[in-house]
């Protein structure tokens, strides 16, 4: 519908010009945070709630949860990750993976438009009429290229540790892994 369109792109234009505009991971973090607090608990965050009630503290783990400070994602403990790079994008790249689990990544239209907004903002070049279907996995995105209309399928794992192009018009099916070099390998079978 043109109203929810409407909304779905002031809602894109915010968080974009929000992340030009904040560069330190710190205030990234709070705005991920803050949007993921009313994407999954559907209220603004207010200040810290008391926590006393045993009966309630799975609500407050979970707000907890939604802040990338409190949170340890896998490719933070190799050697060879470049922390200076990869500090600004982890909130952004939380926020991926957060926005994927929620019911607005299911939204095929706004799942393309918001993934193409963070990747601008996630990876060293995003070229135009990219799509990028849900639960796609990186693990740095500041050294990872995709060319001009590509279209990367559901699940799909872009290794992207030691830098990574996407050439132009790249298909990488859903649930296969592509590496530098553009070798995709297909998912295991599903009863391995």
């Amino acid at each position: 519908m043109p109203e929810a369109e409407a909304l779905y792109r002031r809602w894109l234009g915010h968080l974009d010009n929000e992340f030009k505009n904040q560069q330190s991971p710190e205030r990234r973090a709070e705005i991920v945070r803050d949007e993921l607090y009313q994407i999954y608990l559907a209220r603004p965050r207010g200040g810290r709630t008391p926590n006393s009630l045993d009966s309630e503290m799975a609500i407050y783990v979970l707000g907890e949860s939604l802040d990338v400070r409190n949170v340890a994602m896998g490719p933070e403990f190799p050697a060879d990750l470049d922390l200076e790079r990869y500090a600004p994008r982890r909130p952004l790249i939380w926020f991926w993976r957060m926005f994927d689990r929620s019911p607005l990544g299911l939204n095929v239209w706004l799942g393309f438009r918001f993934r193409c907004m963070l990747g601008r903002h996630i990876f060293k070049k995003l070229g135009a009429g990219v799509k990028i279907y849900q639960d796609v996995k990186f693990d740095y995105g500041y050294d990872l290229t995709i060319e001009d209309n590509c279209t990367i399928g559901r699940g799909a794992v872009l290794e992207d540790r030691a830098g990574l192009v996407i050439p132009q018009g790249t298909n990488v099916s859903p649930g296969t892994t592509f590496s530098p070099g553009g070798q995709a390998s297909e998912p295991p079978p599903a009863d391995a």
